[in-house]
Order: C-alpha cells, then structure tokens, then sequence
C-alpha cells in the first residue's frame, strides 16, 4: 500500500542525520553488496573520493541492470536498512534498453511525435521488467553546433519542435497510467540548463548567454518536459551565468522551484558538486555542498561533498536541517508514488524480462522508427531506388559493421544489429551483391581499398557504407574536424574515378561537415545511428520498399567555419541579398555561402509535391480572432509519400531582434500519386510572443510574415498584420 504523506513524515522524524544524508547519496554498482561487479572499483569510479562504507545509507543507485542484479543489490541493501527504505535504482535508458531505436538527433528527424511516444514506451517496458525505475531521459538541450559530440541524444536546433518532443518521450516514459502501471518508469529531464551551447562545442564548456536568450530557446524544452509531469530534473556541468548550474540557486531554486513550481526531485550530473571546486566557484567539498544544497540539489551523484561534509554544515549553522528534510522528503515521495515501500521491484522477475525484453514486436517499432529517421539529402538523376536487377557493390565500414547503435544503447548488443550487407540480402540474390570493406573508420590498408576497387568494378551501381564509430560522437565527443575521417574521403574519390554511379549512407551522430562527400556522390542517405534494426531499414529505403520520409532536424554546415549555423538566426543591419546592398560591406564570409548546406527541415522523398492554393483566413489577427492558414499539397510524382509541411512565422519588427524564421507548426501526411491533402494551420495572439527586454512575454501589433513551405528554406510568404485588444 502506498503510504500517506503523514507516514512519511513520521519516517522522515526517525531518520538520523546520517540517514537522512544516506538517502541524498547516488553510487554505482560496484559499492553495493550483491552487484555482478562488486568490489570493482577502479579507473574513475576510483577517483570520486566515495567508499563502499557510503553505500550503507545511500538512496539511489545508477547503472544496474537486470532483474537479478537489482533484485540482489535491493535485498542485501535492504537486509541492513533499519527503517528499510528501498533504493531507487536508475539508468541512461536514453533511445531503448536492449531494443535500440535510433538515437535521438535521429528520431528528431522524423517529425512523428506518435513514434517518438511509442518507442519511450518499449524502452520504459524493457527497462522496469528488468527493474529499473528512473530513466536519465529526455535530453532536450537546444543543440546548434554539431562539434559537441552530444547533439545525438538532443532533437535538434528549434525550440518547439524539442518541446514537442520533450513532453512525447515523458508520455512514452511515465505513460498515463503511471506510476500504477509497472510497465512505465520516472522521467528525468536533463540537462539543466543550455548544455547543449558549450563555447566551441567542447563538452562540459562554459556556456554565456544573456538571460533572454535563454528563456527564449533553451529553457522551452524543460519547461515543457516538466509540464507533462516529469518527475525528476537532472543538472547541466556547464555554467549559467557564470555560475555552474550545481550550485545556481537563481536557476534551480529561483527559476525551477519557485517561478515554475517545480517540487520533484532534482539530481546533480556525474560528479558535477566536486566539480564545482575546479569551475573555481567553490574552495573544497565542504563548500560544494554548501552551494549544491542551498541550489536545491536532492541527489548528489557519484562524489562524496554531501556524505562528508552535510553533518557539519548543519552542526555550525551554515544550514538547517530543515533544508535536509525538505531533500530527502522529495526523494521518499518519489519512491513512495513508485511504490518501492510496497513492492521494492515494481514486479521485475527474471521470467518478465526474458518475456518482454527485445520481442519481435519491439524490433518491429524500431524498424519503423528507423525507416522514418533517415534523410535522403541528394539523389541527381534518379540514383535511387535502386534498380531490382543491378549488381550493387556494397562497401565500406559500415557494409558488414555494426557499429550502428550509437551512444548510450544501454543493455543493446552489438551482435544483434542487423548490418547493411543483411538487410540488403532480403533484396538482392547473391549473384547481384558484391561486398568488400575498402577501409576501416580511420585506417585501412592498400589491399582493402585493392579489394574495393575491384568489387567497384564488377558492379552497376556502388553503395558506400561510411560514417563515425560511436566512441566519436556522444559525452565527451567532441570534434574540431566533422569531416568523414581521411581514409573514407579517399576511399570515395578512388571509387569515384571508376565513373559508377555512387551511393553514399553515413552512419553518423552529428551533421557532417560533407566535404569530399557532397560533389562526388549522387545519392546520400543519412541514416545516423540507426539501431538494432538499422541495416534492414536502410536496404528497404535503398530499395524503394520504403520510402525517405525524414527531414533534417538540425542544419548540415557547408563548411565547419560556419558553426554555430541554425535556421532561426538573426538578420544584421547589413544583411546579404538585401535590396541596394553592397557587394562587400554587408554580413558574409568571402569564400562560402552564409546558408548551411542543407536547412532545418530539409529532406527528399523518391515522390513530388506541390503546394497550391495558399490562403490565410484573414490578413488580421486579433487576440480573440485566429487566423486558418491552409494550404493544398498534392503529390505529383509516382508512389505514395510523406510530406512534412511546415509554418513559419517571422514578426517584421519586435521590440528586441526577431529571428528571419520561427517554426510554429507542422503536420506529417501521407498521400497517394495523383491525389492531394489539405493541411490546416491556426495561428493565435499566444503564438506570436516572446521575451522582451524587460523579459516580459507578449507580443507586438504591427506587421508579421507566414511562411508555408517544405523546409526552412523553401518557402513562400504570406503576410498578416496583428491586432492586439490589449
């Protein structure tokens, strides 16, 4: 039986000061009694100036997997608990347990927020029958420089299509019968706040912004998580406003408890409290808990400043014990609302996580995700689908690899990723595919390319498998160079000189910087890390089984000079292309374009569409009047496709800067040859405002654009003028 907040609070009184600091204590296996690695504490796990005698109290425990293991962990554990008060046993359940789905830059890409909530929810029904209850997840760090390796696990560059996605996951995750069902789990947001901004793209950076800035793109995302009712928020390494955001009592306090309402539990990142005494913010770990605490962080992970140094602090005044209370009494709810007083395991057995763990319908869900992910980004005279009758050479790294789940897969293995060479088996006799390696991911040798050459030759048409190995991307990732590394940019202009026609498939974490790739192939299909199910979904796109449908979620660069390039930037007093400007003194670089390569949005179908009769409802927008804006699109080419079509909204002339763009809607429609759909957007007062310079959120009267189109770029205009009651 869940127990009443009155029975918490006589538990909370019992407590001893010890106890109470125990329950703010998170460790990961190794320090428990009863972990298959127990007694296994070395490299890092060595250097957080944490015990096994830590562990007696300790409330959480990060990084345990399977049913038997959590069961062992949580029975020794409990055995000596005085008041037995269960662990909460949380994980990086980030895109799938054992069942990989794409990574989520990828699943970004599909613009299918229904998809999206569908492969959350496998992952939280793998993850509880194998006993975990909280997930690190979602990451919705705004992203808009692909240098920093974890732009894989965000959705990408626009504000409302990460908040979109934000409360979808937190939906799969936490499900509508959460916390009843033990099918779902807790959700965590992370990383608060602006992670995804370091200066260069090098992880754990400072971040600096003005606090506009942030409210405006990078808090969204968070703030939309924790209105679906995300239970936990995790904490950024990265400083905010010259604080780091561990011990930012504006932030997490100010901001998130009191402006927000905020009262769930709030976790620090991988040592980030000590790490407060190297950000020179903090001179020891007593200070660090000091910060930490006052900031409102309930659970410090994986460094010792609370366990050491929280009695101390009480005892000299510095802080109350009611500030502890208040911690720990957050944590007991979270485990109380789970259920762990009732049920410690939340019925995880050995026998339901054989029984739902990587089921035949949950590599199904990952198929599809995966099918939708991909981005066709060039295909010059028709390249593909590929004909049904060629012999196709495929080579590369990633033409038999299976490398391709990417970072954080949690408990996936890779021996059970379907390589492209399999996938392109189901369609393609023996006698018509010719496969060869050519090179590995950063070296290869004179008889791998030898041997790719000839299989170059031989064939009708080449597929180059090519791309990153996941330690490239993800935390602590980060690259100066986003090229395809050297040896695979050689591989592809050898190839290129045997005049085939050239297929190019990147498996990737990132947008590429596609020097040496864009000009020389005649198709490219960015598949990123696709998952368990990736080969398989590729060789269908290939194919013409399945149909490209994705469409970029963040801006591929035409060069890495141009970076931080995004969609929703600002114009200049001097803008390029403006009317009567100079062909010098204007904001442009020299030597390339200012647009990126390929824009938010983007994406090819083996389909056309036209977009016809754009119309707005009205040319005035009132506060208690919308305008409808519909368009028709038809789709004129030859087989069935998915066309994502988008509204953009720029307000001519705001108070402070407006961006050229803002997304403010999207619909994903299928539609047959020859026949056409009506979308329909509505735009109200409440969609036109934004932060101030006084930080107030309101809008302008006065003259604003309606863009429809399909992507970013390509656009038509529409104006509109809005007239406000107020």
């Amino acid at each position: 039986m869940v127990l009443q907040r009155a029975d918490l609070l006589s538990l909370l009184d019992k407590l001893t000061v010890e106890e109470k600091i125990g329950q703010l204590i998170q460790l990961a296996p190794p320090f428990f009694e009863g972990a298959k690695s127990e007694g296994d504490i070395t490299g890092p796990l060595a250097t957080m100036g944490v015990t096994k005698e830590d562990a007696r109290y300790a409330g959480s425990a990060l990084g345990v997997a399977g049913a038997d293991e959590v069961k062992a962990i949580q029975d020794a554990y409990l055995e000596k608990s005085r008041h037995k008060i269960p662990l909460l046993m949380m994980a990086d359940v980030v895109h799938g347990y054992e069942t990989i789905f794409p990574v989520p830059l990828a699943i970004g890409c599909s613009w299918d927020l229904e998809l999206a909530k569908k492969s959350a929810e496998i992952a939280a029904k793998e993850a509880t029958a194998s006993g975990i209850h909280v997930t690190f997840a979602p990451m919705v760090d705004l992203v808009r420089d692909p240098r920093w390796g974890r732009v894989m696990e965000s959705t990408g560059e626009d504000p409302l299509l990460n908040s979109l996605y934000a409360k979808a996951f937190v939906k799969g995750y936490q499900g509508e019968d959460y916390p009843e069902s033990h099918d779902h789990l807790a959700a965590c947001v992370k990383h608060m706040a602006a992670y995804g901004a370091p200066e260069g793209g090098r992880d754990y950076n400072t971040v600096d912004m003005s606090e506009r800035q942030l409210r405006e793109y990078y808090l969204p995302a968070y703030k939309a998580a924790l209105d679906e009712g995300c239970e936990m928020v995790m904490t950024a390494f990265n400083t905010v406003d010259g604080i780091p955001a561990t011990g930012n009592k504006k932030l997490m306090r100010t901001l998130l408890r009191d402006e927000w309402g905020f009262d769930g539990v709030v976790i620090s990142d991988w040592g980030a409290v000590k790490e407060m005494i190297p950000h020179g913010v903090a001179a020891d770990e007593k200070e660090a808990a000091l910060k930490a605490i006052n900031a409102g962080v309930d659970i410090e992970m994986m460094t010792a400043c609370y366990v050491n140094h929280l009695t101390e602090l009480i005892e000299s005044g510095d802080i109350s014990e009611t500030l502890l209370d208040e911690s720990v009494l957050r944590i007991l709810e979270l485990k109380n609302k789970l259920g762990l007083f009732e049920d410690p395991y939340r019925s995880a057995t050995k026998e339901k996580e054989t029984q739902t763990v990587f089921s035949k319908e949950h590599r199904k869900v990952a198929r599809e995700q995966a099918e939708k992910s991909c981005v066709l980004l060039k295909n010059e005279e028709g390249v593909l689908p590929l004909e049904k009758s060629s012999k196709v050479a495929v080579i590369g790294p990633f033409a038999k690899g299976k490398d391709i789940l990417g970072p954080w897969s949690m408990q996936g293995k890779i021996e059970n990723a379907v390589p492209l060479v399999e996938g392109m088996q189901t369609y393609f006799s023996p006698d018509q595919l010719v496969v060869a390696e050519g090179c590995g991911i950063e070296n290869g040798t004179p008889e791998q390319l030898e041997e790719a050459l000839h299989a170059a030759k031989q064939s009708d048409v080449v597929v180059l498998a090519l791309g990153e190995s996941s330690d490239m991307s993800g935390e602590a990732g980060s690259l100066a160079d986003i090229r395809l590394p050297k040896v695979q940019r050689e591989l592809i202009r050898k190839v290129k000189e045997l005049n085939k026609e050239l297929v190019v498939v990147l498996f990737n974490g990132r947008p590429l910087d596609l020097d040496g790739v864009i000009h020389e192939a005649d198709a490219i299909l960015e598949a990123w890390y696709p998952g368990t199910e990736g080969g398989a979904a590729v060789a269908a796109l290939l194919t013409g089984h399945a149909n490209p449908s994705g469409r970029l979620s963040m801006s591929i660069p035409y060069s890495v000079g141009q970076i931080p390039v995004y969609y929703n930037s600002f114009n200049t007093g001097r803008p390029q292309g403006a009317p009567n400007a100079q062909e010098r003194y204007v904001s442009q670089y020299l030597d390339i374009p200012n647009e990126p390569l390929f824009p938010f949005g983007y994406g090819m179908s083996y389909t056309t569409f036209e977009y016809r009769d754009v119309a707005l409802s009205s040319t005035t927008l009132t506060q208690n009047e919308p305008i409808t804006v519909t368009v028709k699109v038809a789709n004129t080419g030859g087989v069935e496709g998915e066309e994502v079509v988008q509204l953009y909204v720029r307000d001519v002339a705001g108070e402070v800067i407006r961006p050229v763009k803002e997304l403010k809607g999207f619909e994903k429609v299928t539609i047959a040859p020859g026949e056409e759909e009506t979308v329909e957007f509505t735009i109200e007062e409440k969609d036109l405002r934004y932060h101030h310079s006084d930080l107030e959120f309101s809008s302008d009267n006065g003259e604003f654009v309606a863009y429809v189109g399909s992507n970013s770029r390509d656009t038509k205009a529409y104006p509109f003028t809005l007239v406000s009651s107020k």
